[in-house]
């Protein structure tokens, strides 16, 4: 005897890429932007993993103690060698090659998601690999950050691409990306969620939190695998302890916001800018190579320095030096073109300036009683903030390097007071934010942001014919057979706009008498352009473009509607779709 036994079926739609690239079209793509978000964290991370091998491999070799940052251990010779070194070997070989291949760091990946849809090319890429070990292992005053955000930003974007992914998902995928080397540099998952929205994105939401979020536990994850968990720095647990604290914080951070804005001014200098590329080299080598022979301190990212600083073992005499001549050696490299990690320097700099800040006030007021290092983790937060103009990511860098949460009421005021002070009193945006359009950086446009979450085929009318301009009654009859919205009337050369007419003005058309008595004679054909109707001349875009890409193309090309290609080889292409101004128009308003 047999019992009826129900078995459950599970049915899942089946996977095919063409339909993923759909989904990843429309505003709500959310959970195929959280599998990119992992997928994203997986390969930025061992991309940091590898970065981060590499400058160990540096100071295996010639570094002692196999410490990349050991630079006080070298004999003076050598540590003032190095940075002529680096400045050469730069010169050398990334001069050489054209303007646009010598962008890197930080400033690329915000000039390529703004105006090339988060599209990166391989050149640059493969140059950051070399001139972020050179730049940090030559003694420069220089961070792996730079490297990391880039590295990282561009391996995810160069994933999309891979995937013919539609240009708003490539966008989410350079925050990913971001937000994962950042992580996987630093062991900081927060923060580089922080950063990669709040500096690179400059946007806050939920389709792009999350996935962001993913790529950044991920990546940090893959980085714990090879590195361990411990933090960044060990630093003793500190607390405001009295209030009459608070009046000095503002004061420290009065001072380190002011140092922030010349950090800035001298970073754009274009007086610096202007001289021959083999002046300013040299300025970078031979300042550089000065100030490491008494303090080597100044070179490399630091991060010894800022361990120190913490801990409060650190002598005057070299915290005045980390302050000013890091501060101005790392502003001379930028200034001068050299393309480097900027945040790494900021942080040992803001650190001794807290630290210092600490120093002066002890004297001046013994009764404040703080522990060793509060007011230079102040300062490390101070500074970011200021030079970034990213409060929120400063906070969660000091939280999560530190460890430290009570540090956190005191860091708000401290990164809200530089922060006012190097905008309001230097008269200076966050250090990446250059470029401006009607006042506004174009990432923080509402317009453009809401019309870049959003690719072409989630608002584009499918339902066309194409059509040469001659046609027969039959042959009419046969385009609208299908029941179309619009008639595409292809023209015999390039230089003639395409036209779509209104497949109802063709119906009506055939109605009339007219119409009808002049096919019948001659050789039966109707000219689509002599048929009553409003005609509009279009412009092509591409199926991976954003809503706000078509939107710049409509206003570029002084068009009413843009054909949607699809195919990737030129002559091959085929007409997916007609995308209209009151179409786009439609979708923001309803937004």
């Amino acid at each position: 005897m047999y019992r009826n036994v129900a078995v459950l079926h599970l049915s899942f739609p089946a996977f095919s890429l063409e339909s993923f690239r759909r989904k990843l079209a429309s505003v709500d793509a959310l959970p195929q932007l959280c599998v990119l978000g992992v997928v994203s964290g997986l390969l930025t991370g061992a991309v940091m993993v590898g970065f981060r091998l590499l400058l160990e491999l540096g100071g295996f070799i010639f570094m002692p103690g196999n410490d990349p940052e050991a630079f006080e251990a070298l004999s003076p010779m050598l540590r003032t060698v190095l940075p002529l070194l680096a400045v050469t070997l730069i010169g050398i070989l990334l001069w050489r090659q054209p303007a646009a291949a010598r962008k890197l760091g930080v400033g690329h990946v915000i000039e390529r998601l703004t105006h090339h849809q988060g599209r990166f090319p391989l050149r640059n890429w493969l140059n950051q690999w070399w001139v972020g070990v050179a730049s940090v292992l030559g003694g420069l005053s220089a961070g792996r950050e730079g490297p990391a955000i880039h590295l990282g930003a561009a391996a995810a974007s160069g994933l999309g691409q891979w995937l013919r992914l539609p240009h708003n998902s490539l966008r989410v995928l350079v925050a990913c990306g971001t937000a994962a080397g950042i992580s996987a540099s630093f062991n900081t998952p927060i923060a580089g969620v922080i950063f990669a929205m709040e500096v690179v994105m400059m946007e806050y939401t939920i389709a792009g939190f999350m996935p962001v979020i993913l790529a950044s536990t991920v990546g940090a994850l893959v980085a714990m695998l090879v590195f361990g968990s411990e933090p960044a720095f060990e630093v003793i647990s500190v607390s405001l302890g009295s209030l009459m604290n608070l009046p000095w914080i503002v004061i420290t951070a009065l001072f380190i916001g002011l140092l922030a804005g010349l950090f800035i001014r001298v970073a754009r200098s274009e007086r610096i800018a202007a001289l021959p590329v083999a002046v300013r080299l040299a300025m970078v080598g031979i300042a550089t190579a000065t100030v490491a022979w008494w303090y080597p301190d100044v070179q490399g990212i630091g991060y010894d320095s800022l361990a120190a600083s913490l801990a409060g073992s650190v002598a005057l005499d070299v915290l005045l030096a980390l302050v000013m001549a890091k501060l101005l050696l790392t502003a001379l490299t930028v200034a001068s073109g050299i393309p480097i990690g900027i945040i790494g320097p900021m942080l040992v700099v803001g650190a001794a300036a807290g630290a210092l800040a600490d120093l002066v006030g002890a004297w001046l007021f013994p009764q404040l009683g703080v522990e060793p290092g509060f007011y230079a983790m102040l300062g490390m937060a101070a500074m970011m903030g200021a030079v970034l103009q990213a409060p929120l990511a400063a906070l969660m860098a000091l939280l999560e390097l530190t460890h430290n949460p009570n540090i956190i009421l005191p860091g708000m005021l401290a990164v809200v007071v530089s922060g006012l002070t190097t905008r309001q009193l230097c008269r200076c945006d966050g250090f990446f934010i250059s470029m401006t359009r009607h006042g506004l950086h174009p990432l923080q446009q509402p317009l453009m942001q809401a019309l870049s979450r959003i690719s072409v085929p989630a608002v584009m009318e499918r339902s066309l014919a194409t059509t040469p301009r001659m046609v027969t009654r039959e042959q009419a009859r046969t385009l609208l057979d299908a029941k179309p919205q619009w008639i595409l009337i292809l023209r015999s050369t390039d230089d003639k706009p395409t036209l779509a007419l209104k497949a109802a003005d063709l119906a009506r058309a055939l109605i009339d008498e007219q119409i009808a008595e002049e096919a019948e004679t001659g050789d039966a054909r109707i000219d689509l352009l002599e048929v009553p109707g409003q005609r509009m001349e279009m412009a092509p875009i591409h199926l991976q473009a954003t809503l706000s890409e078509a939107f710049e193309r409509l206003n570029d090309q002084s068009v009413d509607a843009l054909y949607v290609e699809h195919g990737r080889r030129p002559k091959h292409q085929r007409i997916s779709g007609i995308i209209t101004r009151e179409a786009i128009e439609r979708y923001y308003s309803l937004r």
